[in-house]
C-alpha cells in the first residue's frame, strides 16, 4: 500500500497544511469555516467537511470531544513533515544573527553551553547537545609537574583553549629532568594533533627506533597514556522550566516523566546518539523517539561536525505543536556555526 501521503489529493493536502499551520499557530481546533476561509481553495464548505472526515479516517486529524474542529494527530504531523512542509530558503541573516548570539572566548565549554541556551530562548522549548569527547580536540601545549614518589600533576591545554589538570600514578618515579624532557618532545613533535594519535605516532616511533630516544618514547607512551583526558559532561539540557507553562504539556504526571528523563539523561543521550550516526536533520514526533516520557513531545536534532566529521548533536525537545518551518532552519544553522566554530580545534582525520 502506498504511503498516506500519496494518498491524498492536492486538495487534502492543502487542508492538512492549512490545518497544521492554523493549529500551530492558535492552539485550538479548527473548524471548516476557518479553512474555507485560510486554506485559499475555491470549494464549500460541506466539500471540506467530507473532506476532513477522509483525513480523520486516515489518522491523520482527530476531533477532541470538546469541539466540532480538528487537530493534526502525530501521524498528521509526520506526513506535514515529510511532504507537506514548506521550509524558506537559507537566510544569510539568520546565521549572522545566531553567530552574534554565540559566546565568543569561552573555550568549546562555554560554547556549548550557550548554543544550549541560544535553542532554548530561540525556541521557547527546551535546548539539548552533546558534549564531543575532548580526545577529539587537538592538544596545544602539555607540562608535567612533579609531585612527590609516583605522583605527577599534568597540565593540558587544548586548542580550544579548555585547560585539564590531573594528577596521575605513574608505574615508576620519574625526575625532573625526565618529565620536562618529555613534555618538550611531545610539545615540540605533537602538538596540534589529538591524543589518539599521538599515542599510535609514539608505539610506531618507539618500534622503529633503538636509539637514545627508546627512553623518552617510553616516557612519552606512559605519561601521555595516563594524561589522555577524562570523560566530562556527556550533554548539556536547558530550558527545561519553559515547558512547566505550556498549555500543551498540562498534565503533571507526564510533565513529572519528562522533567526526569531529562534529569536521568541516559535514555535521551542514547536517542541523541542515534541520531548522531544518521545522515543530516531528525525529527520525532510523540512516540516515535522511542521514549515514553517524550510522547507527547517532539524532537528536532541536528549533528554538528568538523572535516566530515561528526562531533555530536543538537537539537530542540518541545511539544508537538511546535512551530517547525522556524525551528528546523534554525537547528540546522545553529549545527553549521558550531562545527565552524570548532573547526580550529579539531584537526582533520
Amino acid at each position: 500500500m502506498p504511503p498516506v501521503s500519496h494518498r491524498l489529493d492536492a486538495r487534502a493536502r492543502q487542508l492538512l497544511r492549512s490545518l497544521v499551520h492554523q493549529y500551530i499557530a492558535h492552539g485550538e481546533p479548527v473548524g471548516s469555516r476557518t479553512l474555507a476561509r485560510q486554506s485559499g481553495l475555491d470549494v464549500s464548505a460541506a466539500t471540506i467537511r467530507n473532506i476532513m472526515a477522509d483525513l480523520e479516517e486516515l489518522g491523520l486529524v482527530a476531533a477532541p470531544h470538546t469541539s466540532a474542529g480538528r487537530i493534526p494527530t502525530s501521524h498528521g504531523y509526520r506526513v506535514f513533515i515529510d511532504s507537506l512542509i514548506e521550509l524558506p530558503a537559507p537566510d544569510p541573516g539568520l546565521l549572522r544573527q545566531l553567530a552574534g548570539q554565540l559566546p565568543q572566548g569561552q573555550g568549546t565549554a562555554g560554547l556549548l553551553a550557550g548554543v544550549t541556551e541560544l535553542l532554548s530562548s530561540m525556541s521557547q522549548s527546551v535546548g539539548v547537545i552533546t558534549v564531543p569527547k575532548r580526545a577529539a580536540f587537538a592538544f596545544r601545549h602539555i607540562e608535567f609537574v612533579p609531585i612527590d614518589g609516583q605522583r605527577v600533576l599534568v597540565v593540558l591545554v587544548f586548542m580550544d583553549h579548555e585547560v585539564q589538570n590531573r594528577i596521575i600514578q605513574t608505574r615508576r618515579p620519574y625526575s625532573p629532568d625526565e618529565l620536562e624532557q618529555t613534555a618538550n618532545y611531545l610539545n615540540r613533535h605533537y602538538a596540534g594533533r589529538t591524543w589518539p594519535e599521538i599515542r599510535a605516532a609514539l608505539l610506531a616511533e618507539l618500534k622503529a627506533t633503538r636509539s637514545e630516544l627508546e627512553r623518552t618514547l617510553s616516557a612519552a607512551i606512559e605519561l601521555s597514556e595516563q594524561a589522555m583526558p577524562e570523560a566530562g559532561e556527556d550533554m548539556l539540557v536547558a530550558g527545561q522550566t519553559r515547558l512547566m507553562g505550556n498549555p500543551d504539556l498540562a498534565d503533571l504526571e507526564r510533565l513529572r516523566g519528562l522533567f526526569d528523563a531529562f534529569a536521568a539523561k541516559r535514555e535521551l543521550l542514547g536517542l541523541l546518539e542515534r541520531c548522531a550516526r544518521a545522515q543530516g536533520l531528525r525529527v520525532f514526533i510523540g512516540e516515535e523517539s522511542g521514549l515514553a516520557p517524550l510522547g507527547d513531545c517532539a524532537v528536532v536534532t541536528a549533528p554538528y561536525a568538523v572535516n566530515g566529521r561528526v562531533l555530536g548533536v543538537l537539537g530542540v525537545i518541545g511539544p508537538t505543536r511546535m512551530a517547525y518551518e522556524q525551528v528546523i532552519p534554525m537547528v540546522q544553522a545553529t549545527a553549521e556555526l558550531v562545527g565552524l566554530a570548532l573547526k580550529d580545534a579539531t584537526p582533520a582525520p
